[in-house]
Parts: structure tokens; C-alpha cells; sequence
């Protein structure tokens, strides 16, 4: 089953891009292909702009972290994160765990730095949510698509027990110094892992963070932010491609589109479901299937240009660090 996860994994990109082109092939290839030149223009702009829904996320992580560190560097790290996650096979946690190893580089508190990334998580969960409830709202009100809407609205509330049931338990408390004596069991208590966390005080950071609503509010306020400036890549597109969209079927679009993806969960990357989400939301929104095609490929092929130069950057300040500590 493992090996079996682990080439899905990393086969995710390879059947993505096959499963876009018998979309197109399907649709006409000549009709989606009509738009390239734009295209091209649109993936150049979108790579920088990715950046500043990016940046909102740094401010919001940065609130729950007390302002120890830049907002450049979470900027960068955010960057990586978001790229491990998407563009590499680590159950969708790995870019929380390098995210929390290069913060770890300006701050020293491991604990501190784990404990932001942990109740970061819960609230971008908390902001999906809310972000997905405008979008269905935004599409109601735009489209009157009352089956679609009930489609996706129900897919949503079914995929709401698992984040509940990891809210409660680490409301509750004591999780993670539960979860440090079993891995304690498993890797030995002298692993090097378990040196540098305390599950008690992980645990206690945590709630001091889950007991400050208005440091909460304000992360969300932030993440919320930068999902609806993320919508402006939908605008964009479309204009390029000469099929303009309002602002609100934009973040629509957007919303669910996100929605749809955290509700598949279980493919990598949301693999083809994205891809489908995005064809049929535009299509609700107004927007033919060619041009809905075309959407898909370039908010593939921007994630995948963007998630490249962030990785080729970490690997870049990986070595250096190296380097420095060779030499001391």
C-alpha cells in the first residue's frame, strides 16, 4: 500500500497533464490551443502574483509566531512550504515539516515554531471552510445553480469530521505529549527527533495560542485575505483569454474550486479533480469548455513553474547553510 501511495505520489504530475490533454483533445485541441499566445503572457504574470496571496499568509503566520522573526523570511518559507506540499510526495504534511525546519533556523524555541504551524493549519482548515461557504453563496447568487451548489455544499459537510475530531483533541490538550511516548516507543527516547521536542510544553504553547481569539481572528482575517486576492489569478486568466468573468464568479470559481480539492483529500495534489472542478465551475460562471481547459493548464502549469523556483531556492539556502557549516 505504501509503495503503492508513493508512486501515485509521484506519478500525480505525468497523469494530470495526460488527463488535460484528452480533456483538450476531447474538446478540440485546436480551439483550447486558440489562446496561447495569452496564455503565455498570463502564466508570466501569474508567477510573481502568486507571491502576495503568499505574503498575507506570512503576515497571519507571523501574528501567531509574536513577530520573532522577518516577514521576509516567513514570506520565503511560506513560499516553500505551499511548494512542498503540492509538488512533493509527503502526505500533504511535508511542507508543514520543512516549513517548521527552516523557521527553526531564526528561532530557536522548536516548540514556539511547531506550535504556530500546528494552530496555523487550524485556521487556514477554518478559513477553507468559510472561504468555500462564500463561494457556494457567491455562485447561488450569480448562476442559480441550486444542483451544482447542493453537489458540492454536500461534499463539503462530509469531509467535516476529520478536522472536528483533530480540533477537539488538540483542544482537549496533552495530544502531542501522547503522541511523544509512543514515538518515543517506536524510535527509542534517545532519538534525535525527541531530543530537541517536549510534547508538554508543545501542548502548552499550543493552548496558550487557542486561548487568544483575537490573535486568531486576525490570522484568519489575514489567510482569508490572501484566498480572495488568490482569485484574482481566475480574473486574469479569463481576460486573457478573452472570456471576462465578474469579480464575484471569479472568487466563486475559486472558492469552490479549492473546495472541491480539499474535499478529495485523498488524491495527491487533487489530482484531476481540480482539473474537473475548475471545466465545470467555469462553465457554470459562463465561460465555454475550451477556455475552462485552458484555465485548468495554466493554474497547473503556474503551480507547477512557481513550486519549481521556490524548491530550486531551498535547495539553494540548504547548501549554503552546508557549506557554513563546514567551515566552522
Amino acid at each position: 500500500m505504501t509503495a503503492a501511495m508513493r508512486w501515485l505520489a509521484w506519478a500525480r504530475w505525468p497523469l494530470a497533464i495526460g488527463l488535460l490533454t484528452v480533456f483538450a483533445v476531447h474538446e478540440g485541441f485546436a480551439d483550447v490551443l486558440r489562446g496561447i499566445p495569452q496564455a503565455g503572457v498570463t502564466m508570466l504574470w501569474l508567477i510573481p502574483f502568486h507571491a502576495l496571496p503568499l505574503l498575507l499568509d506570512a503576515c497571519g503566520w507571523r501574528v501567531l509566531l509574536g513577530r520573532l522573526a522577518p516577514l521576509r523570511v516567513l514570506w520565503w518559507i511560506a513560499t516553500v512550504r505551499e511548494s512542498v506540499s503540492r509538488l512533493l510526495p509527503a502526505a500533504g504534511v511535508g511542507g508543514e515539516l520543512v516549513g517548521i525546519r527552516l523557521a527553526h533556523w531564526y528561532i530557536a524555541d522548536i516548540n514556539r515554531v511547531s506550535a504556530s504551524v500546528i494552530v496555523e493549519v487550524l485556521v487556514t482548515v477554518v478559513v477553507q471552510y468559510a472561504f468555500s461557504a462564500l463561494g457556494l453563496l457567491l455562485l447561488v447568487v450569480t448562476t442559480h445553480a441550486f444542483a451544482g451548489v447542493r453537489l458540492i455544499g454536500l461534499a463539503l459537510v462530509l469531509s467535516l469530521p476529520v478536522p472536528i475530531v483533530f480540533f477537539i483533541l488538540v483542544r482537549r490538550g496533552g495530544l502531542f505529549q501522547a503522541l511523544e511516548k509512543q514515538a518515543a516507543r517506536w524510535l527509542g527516547s534517545s532519538h534525535r527527533l525527541l531530543s530537541k521536542l517536549d510534547g508538554v510544553r508543545l501542548d502548552r504553547e499550543i493552548d496558550t495560542l487557542m486561548r487568544r481569539p483575537g490573535l486568531l481572528a486576525c490570522a484568519f482575517a489575514w489567510q482569508l485575505g490572501g484566498y480572495m486576492l488568490g482569485a484574482l489569478e481566475v480574473y486574469w486568466a479569463l481576460a486573457f483569454f478573452g472570456h471576462p468573468v465578474s469579480i464575484t464568479s471569479a472568487l466563486a470559481v475559486e472558492a469552490l474550486t479549492q473546495a472541491v480539492r480539499h474535499a478529495a483529500f485523498f488524491m495527491p495534489a487533487g489530482l484531476g479533480v481540480q482539473e474537473a472542478a475548475i471545466m465545470v465551475l467555469a462553465h457554470m460562471a459562463g465561460v465555454d469548455r475550451q477556455a475552462g481547459i485552458a484555465l485548468a493548464l495554466v493554474k497547473r502549469m503556474r503551480e507547477v513553474l512557481f513550486g519549481c523556483i521556490a524548491l530550486a531556492g531551498w535547495q539553494l539556502a540548504e547548501m549554503r547553510r552546508n557549506s557554513r557549516s563546514r567551515l566552522t
